[in-house]
């Protein structure tokens, strides 16, 4: 019943002209999006990172929201903490949410290069960020006397890794994130690289009894596991440890099939039903995507629609990729055949349980069996997913609707 869109893409300031100004931007976008379905928006990191034309993913100083004048100039690449403010208030007028992505596994852009006493070896841990909060050295990194045998998680690339077991990392995680649900009035987070670190540490931040306009306030969380189905599942398991909270996972798994099933030629479909996604093992725990920044050489190529489509009418959270909305021109806004199409299908349609009725390589058919309480009227659907084209497989599936007329939604 929700959709969300991840606003940006891999150098999205530089390939728009909007450097400094992508707050700014998405603003002007806010009203339409809203309109068309989108609930709630994914933003890239908000803080200073190693420079002024970083996506943020190397975070320097986390409570820098583009107005100190360091590493490069006082804006980040997408605005400053104003800027930011009024693009969440712009984006709630309308009805619209905020997912912060939160970057605290490594940080990069140090001051100095210090030797840790634990291994003997120089590391770039000096940090005196400007904003006077949070300056670390090589005890806040691994390897840190305050795990010296447990190293949770696995490295990424060169960068410094917090050590969240150190009191003072622990404490300035939990200021940052009350920062941005309770000051900046974020509604959740979506937390980068989280094979990096122990999921105790996303559990708690979850957990945490947030206030906001003197109620409390559960933020939706969603982590990027980037691994199989397995290995997901098992992450998940161990963040539940910590909370009660529903956390959410990028369904990757899900994703390969569906760029198998866009661009692998006699796909066969039946690997779509074989429980090696999230969304089919576990829909409430979903967030289902077609692409997203980090893909790269692996984008989807072909008919990337019937990806879309996939999403849209299974159990799961789906999001929608901003480069493929505008830049692809995949919205195709007052037409049948685009995501704004398969979004107002979404929320019209796609409700209750999920049941596939068949499947064989070149064939699946799914129905939704509806919805209905207060809040929502969603009388469910039918689904074909079809490998043949204009022809068929001769195939007959029996539906919930007995003796009744069809008509396509998208």
């Amino acid at each position: 019943m929700a959709v969300m869109m991840q606003a940006f893409y891999w150098d999205a300031p530089k390939h728009e002209n909007k450097e400094h100004e992508w707050w700014n931007f998405i603003a002007e976008r806010v009203e339409d999006l809203g309109r068309a379905g989108v609930n709630a928006l994914w933003l890239p990191p908000v803080n200073k990172a190693a420079s002024t034309t970083s996506m943020g993913y190397d975070p320097y100083d986390y409570f820098d929201l583009g107005d100190f004048d360091q590493k490069g100039g006082k804006k980040t690449w997408y605005g400053n903490r104003t800027e930011l403010e009024a693009l969440i208030a712009t984006a709630h007028k309308h009805g619209v949410g905020l997912y912060a992505d939160m970057v605290i596994d490594h940080c990069s852009g140090a001051d100095e290069e210090e030797v840790n006493p634990i291994d003997n070896q120089k590391h770039w841990t000096r940090f005196d960020p400007k904003s006077g909060i949070f300056p670390r050295n090589y005890n806040h990194f691994h390897p840190s006397r305050f795990e010296r045998v447990i190293r949770e998680g696995e490295n990424y690339a060169g960068f410094p890794h917090l050590c969240h077991r150190n009191p003072e990392v622990y404490a300035a995680m939990y200021r940052y994130a009350r920062m941005l649900i309770e000051e900046l009035d974020f509604d959740g987070f979506r937390f980068d690289y989280a094979k990096g670190f122990g999921a105790w540490m996303i559990g708690l931040l979850a957990k945490y009894q947030y206030v906001k306009n003197g109620k409390e306030f559960v933020p939706y969380v969603v982590g990027e596991y980037w691994s199989g189905t397995e290995n997901i599942d098992s992450w998940l398991d161990r963040v539940e440890q910590f909370t009660d909270n529903q956390i959410a996972a990028f369904d990757f798994p899900l994703r390969y099939k569906l760029k198998d099933v866009c661009d692998k030629p006699k796909y066969d479909l039946r690997n779509l039903t074989d429980g090696g996604s999230v969304v089919m093992k576990r829909p409430r725990h979903a967030a289902t995507f077609v692409d997203n920044h980090d893909m790269g050489d692996n984008r989807i190529v072909n008919d990337k629609l019937m990806a879309y489509s996939f999403i849209m009418v299974h159990e799961g959270y789906p999001c929608v990729f901003w480069y493929d909305y505008y830049n692809n021109g995949l919205a195709r806004p007052g037409t049948p055949n685009g995501i704004d199409a398969l979004m107002l299908a979404h929320h019209n349609h796609a409700g209750g349980d999920s049941e596939i009725l068949h499947a064989d390589p070149d064939l699946y058919i799914m129905q939704r069996l509806g919805w209905k309480d207060e809040s929502a009227d969603q009388p469910g659907l039918i689904y074909v997913l079809n490998n043949l084209g204009t022809r068929w497989s001769g195939t007959s599936v029996k539906t919930k609707w007995a003796n009744q007329q069809f008509v396509p939604i998208a």
